[in-house]
């Protein structure tokens, strides 16, 4: 036996497998947590319905109904009595026409039950709210 016993060092060795799972995970988790924004000019949270099937709306007038009750009229602000006027010009366009209402879940019941009842006046009896 010689005296001269020669300790070999182990190389360093970086595992990059589990490095690869977790950055892997991250990504995933990201998209999965993300909130897309909807391009609305009112800031709305739309009150849920469990029992609603899929909204299949294509009609060409939308309403808001923000939270603090202000209204618009196909993404422009309107007053109630505007909102009325531009109502009964839809009417005489076409009385047919789906009047889409999208009001936030905590709208004051008040101004939900006006436009219901300013699209009732004007005869567009085919209005629908939006739920998510």
């Amino acid at each position: 036996m010689s005296g001269l016993y020669q300790r070999r060092r182990k190389r360093p060795e970086l595992n990059l497998v589990p490095l690869i799972d977790v950055l892997v995970m991250l990504v995933f988790f990201s998209f999965v947590t993300m909130q897309f924004r909807s391009s609305a000019t009112l800031n709305i949270t739309l009150p849920k319905v469990e029992t609603a099937g899929k909204n299949e709306f294509k009609g060409t007038v939308t309403i808001g109904i923000g939270a603090d009750g202000t209204l618009s009229f196909n993404g422009k602000q309107a007053s109630e009595a505007q909102l009325a006027e531009l109502l009964r010009q839809v009417r005489d366009l076409d009385k047919d026409t789906p009047v889409l209402i999208r009001a936030d879940e905590t709208t004051p019941l008040k101004t939900l039950t006006f436009v219901m009842d300013a699209c009732r006046k004007t005869g567009l009896n085919r209005f629908s709210l939006q739920s998510r």
